[in-house]
């Protein structure tokens, strides 16, 4: 399965990532969990260019590791920018996968690396959160609900 958390630099996606593995870790210790973090990937590749092509190089990356690990039974947690929907649709078709977007209005100090070309999820099933009004555990509750849903269909 995978856990794509997508939004604007600064919206949560690491935090959330970081929270959500840390409470399957203790719940679930037999399940093989991955995170697969933009800026991890950023420096990975040493791609500090945020241009579109840029950008998609990265998303692209972060595909095939997620393709690859999927493949072999990883629970694949995405926190990654990906501001284009075409590459987060990619993974849709293949897997069991979550599409959760992250978004609010507090200025937390990353605006400059946004995507002015951000594609927002207009898929329905996608989980919109709020983060500027949620708390952490908040959307992480949120993201279980859904995520057990998912897990418990075959």
């Amino acid at each position: 399965m995978i856990i794509w958390l997508t939004g604007q630099p600064a919206s949560g996606k690491t935090t959330l990532a970081n929270s959500i593995i840390m409470r399957l870790s203790k719940e679930s210790p037999e399940l093989k969990i991955i995170n697969i973090d933009g800026d991890d990937l950023r420096l990975i590749n040493k791609n500090k260019d945020y241009s579109k092509e840029g950008r998609i190089k990265n998303i692209s990356t972060a595909i095939s590791i997620a393709r690859f690990l999927a493949n072999k039974n990883y629970l694949c947690i995405l926190s990654i920018v990906a501001p284009y929907r075409f590459l987060r649709d990619e993974l849709k078709e293949d897997f069991k996968f979550l599409e959760v977007y992250l978004h609010t209005s507090e200025i937390r100090g990353r605006e400059k690396f946004f995507a002015d070309d951000y594609e927002i999820p207009i898929d329905e099933k996608t989980l919109k959160l709020d983060t500027g009004q949620l708390t952490v555990k908040e959307c992480t509750n949120e993201i279980f609900d859904v995520y057990r849903q998912m897990a418990t269909l075959a």
